[in-house]
């Protein structure tokens, strides 16, 4: 089956001008915004382009769904970041202090070559591809956003895992002096979260710089987060500081403070209930509000045919 047009899935504002900004170039539009001005585009979230290095439109890669994209005014200002704010309107209003200048990530641990890793480079790593996915929260709401990066895969290639590596741990960046939220005692910070390898591994789980054809907002975890679209949306860290491979399985935040209530797979799954309500249904944001008809929650969101072979034989009521 052939692909669809961008036009055809995303509202087409977001595409009239596209063949303008793919001039420009990734690595000059994600410089100017997260090195010389991050506040400037931080307090008005979408006024940094984003462009494929090769000036060849992204592609809508595999794994993308043929839904209607939630409105970017919804995605960047319903959101959960703990770290700049409880709130959902919280992250937004606070994510002009995160300090993006000279950001540099670290990929360490048991891999044969471990890195530190700036924006430019990360960016040039591997080709941008466009990928339209869901995200489901387990507070019991969902999203449809178009993310723009690559493959998680194409960086844990490049360092070389080791034999003995079996699993990822993922670390968030933790600044009391630019994020009020590290005041609350709600969760052991830094924020952390983790994979089994061939889970990080998997094609689907994207490593992202930006959404709707733009730089990520402050709020959406600028300037690289993890996306992985099978499981609930907290397992997706944000604004990531360090890659971490490891033997045994790691620590991450939620399961250390509630692990009766978030397991360390934490797959969305209708037949698994939160301890303080349903999994079996959702709303999805932008969608008349809370006068929005719920939905029933696909088992993997909706990536069974692509992820399921990874939990063969598991009992997934245990691992939850």
């Amino acid at each position: 089956m052939n692909q669809p047009l961008p036009s055809e899935i995303t509202p087409p504002q977001h595409y009239a001008n596209r063949r303008q900004w793919l001039q420009a170039g990734l690595a000059a539009a994600a410089g100017a915004a997260w090195g010389s001005s991050p506040s400037a585009w931080a307090t008005q979230p979408g006024s940094s382009k984003l462009a494929a290095l090769t000036g060849q439109p992204s592609r809508i890669a595999g794994g993308s769904t043929l839904e209607k994209t939630t409105p970017f005014a919804d995605a960047s200002g319903y959101n959960n970041f703990y770290e700049l704010g409880m709130r959902k309107e919280e992250p937004a209003r606070n994510a002009h202090r995160l300090p993006l200048a000279d950001w540099t990530v670290r990929i360490e641990g048991l891999v044969a070559q471990p890195q530190t890793l700036g924006l430019e480079e990360l960016l040039r790593l591997a080709p941008l591809e466009e990928r339209i996915y869901r995200l489901r929260c387990v507070e019991g709401w969902s999203m449809v956003i178009p993310w723009v990066g690559y493959s998680l895969a194409a960086l844990l290639q490049k360092v070389q895992p080791l034999g003995s590596a079996k699993y990822v741990q993922f670390e968030t960046l933790a600044d009391a002096q630019h994020m009020p939220g590290l005041r609350s005692r709600v969760l052991q910070w830094p924020y952390t979260e983790g994979l089994r390898l061939d889970e990080a591994m998997h094609p689907l789980s994207l490593l992202a710089f930006g959404m709707y054809g733009q730089v990520l907002p402050g709020q959406n975890g600028a300037p690289v987060r993890l996306v992985v679209p099978w499981k609930y949306g907290f397992k997706s860290a944000k604004s990531l500081v360090a890659i971490r491979l490891e033997e045994q399985q790691p620590a991450t935040a939620w399961n250390q403070t509630a692990p009766h209530e978030y397991g360390f797979y934490s797959n969305v799954n209708p037949d698994v209930p939160h301890r303080r309500w349903s999994q079996a249904t959702e709303r999805r944001i932008g969608e008349d509000g809370l006068l929005a008809p719920k939905r029933p929650t696909l088992p993997f969101n909706g990536y069974a045919e692509q992820v399921a072979q990874l939990y063969s034989g598991m009992d997934l009521q245990r691992y939850y």
